[in-house]
């Protein structure tokens, strides 16, 4: 497994279309808002930046790059050949699926602690960590659902569209106007849930076990997306 990530780790800083997509993209528009954290502060709060923030990175960082990748490999016939071999099937997905995980998972460490010093830090940094952890997990599952829709690496631009956009509308309605109205609608919908638990471990004020509870909708979507991911995945080329 490693040595597949190794080598997985390299073909990112050689394919530029993954390294905008994975580093410069999220980098840069997370630059923009804590730039301008006073103005999106007063909008929603410094939570709501931090949520979209981290799906900003899960949504272009992780998911995106990770449906990319998985539907170049197949293209290539690199995923045949690698199930020739004496790897299991979840050693190479885990293998192709690290490096990009470790680098959004950095990302949003950094971009989060420069946040925290130019804005203020978060109440709750444990509820925090859990929140993120759960979210880039379910970006996880749902690229490899995503995977099995896209033909190619230039279909993945189009296939990653909705998910990438609907997670970060999602993350600005619910971060904006909160949930006290359409309560359930916005907890259901993927992101919802982890932006309200971003915003209430940043911000403070919910005590930790109603936001724990918040963990269960974005979990529910991890399943459904493994589950589609299993029957929808591809190892070859469609023909």
């Amino acid at each position: 497994m490693l040595s597949i990530a190794l080598s997985e780790l390299v073909q990112i800083f050689r394919n530029r279309l993954v390294l905008v997509t994975s580093l410069i993209m999220p980098v840069a528009v997370s630059a923009f808002f804590i730039n301008q954290h006073e103005v999106f502060s007063a909008l929603g709060s410094l939570g709501y930046i931090a949520a979209v923030v981290m799906f900003t990175v899960g949504a272009f960082g992780l998911y995106t790059s990770t449906v990319t990748t998985l539907a170049a490999r197949r293209q290539n016939l690199f995923l045949k050949r690698l199930r020739s071999t004496a790897v299991g099937d979840g050693d190479i997905l885990s293998g192709l699926l690290l490096p990009a995980t470790v680098i959004s998972l950095v990302q949003v460490t950094v971009i989060m602690s420069v946040l925290g010093v130019v804005a203020g830090g978060p109440d709750n940094v444990l509820l925090l960590v859990v929140a993120v952890i759960a979210t880039l997990v379910m970006m996880l599952g749902l690229a490899l659902a995503t995977a099995g829709l896209t033909n190619s690496p230039e279909h993945a631009q189009v296939t990653t569209l909705p998910v990438s956009l609907g997670v970060i509308a999602v993350a600005s309605w619910v971060g904006i106007t909160g949930t006290e109205d359409l309560t359930l609608l916005k907890r259901l919908l993927p992101g919802g849930a982890a932006t309200e638990l971003v915003v209430n471990a940043w911000n403070g004020g919910v005590s930790v076990a109603n936001s724990l509870i918040l963990l269960a909708p974005t979990l529910a979507w991890v399943v459904v997306a493994v589950t589609l991911a299993s029957r929808i995945f591809r190892w070859e080329p469609r023909r």
